[in-house]
């Protein structure tokens, strides 16, 4: 199966080709989760600001998990 159109958002999942690539974009991810959740956190006591950023944090860990799933389904040899 080809997803082209998701090529351009999630860059590091389509070059999981060996295992090296594969653990370089899973770490990628994970930290773009935590570095937004950490931000997300430490801000999280401004009320208006708080809501935003929590907002924000749930879509990229929605964007993190897909970019995993990809990641594995490209290392995997599912998706192309």
């Amino acid at each position: 199966m080809k997803l082209n159109a998701l090529k351009p958002y999630f860059p590091h999942a389509f070059k999981a080709n060996s295992v090296k690539a594969l653990i370089i974009g899973l770490l990628v991810y994970a930290v773009i989760a935590f570095v937004v959740g950490l931000v997300a956190s430490l801000l999280g006591w401004i009320p208006v600001v708080g809501w935003l950023l929590r907002i924000v944090a749930w879509l990229v860990d929605i964007y993190a998990v897909v970019g995993v799933i990809l990641a594995i389904l490209v290392f995997l040899k599912v998706v192309q």
